[in-house]
Parts: C-alpha cells; sequence; structure tokens
C-alpha cells in the first residue's frame, strides 16, 4: 500500500469534499480531505492503481490536483 499527499483546488464547501472522496473512492483509493487546507491524501495499492489515476478522477469531478 502507497500513501500520497497531495493539494486539491477548487474546493468550497462539503460536497466538494465529498465529491473529491467518492472519486478516489470510485478508482479504488482511500482517502480523506480537508476542506480548509485544501490538502489530501490517499492510500492505494499500488500494483493495481497510478497516481495518474486518482489524479484523473478527481479532475474530472471539476477540481485541480497538485502534488505536493
Amino acid at each position: 500500500m502507497k500513501t500520497i499527499e497531495f493539494q486539491v483546488e477548487g474546493m468550497t464547501c462539503e460536497h466538494c469534499v465529498s465529491a473529491v472522496k467518492k472519486a478516489m473512492t470510485a478508482v479504488g483509493a482511500q482517502g480523506s480531505v480537508d476542506l480548509r487546507s485544501g490538502q489530501a491524501s490517499a492510500t492505494y495499492d499500488e500494483t493495481t492503481l497510478g497516481f495518474e489515476q486518482i489524479r484523473a478522477a478527481i479532475e474530472e469531478e471539476g477540481y485541480q490536483v497538485r502534488s505536493s
């Protein structure tokens, strides 16, 4: 398992946090998201999933992902 931290830009409310978490879960990652700081972390099995897939799922929801 691998854990990575990154910034998510464009979140303004708890609905945004929920959308980011759902996007991560949909591709097989578990994570946490902090609305105030925009900081997020994702834990995933790097043998079956890559950060780019997580990034793409979040960006598909309309948010920008910046690696820390």
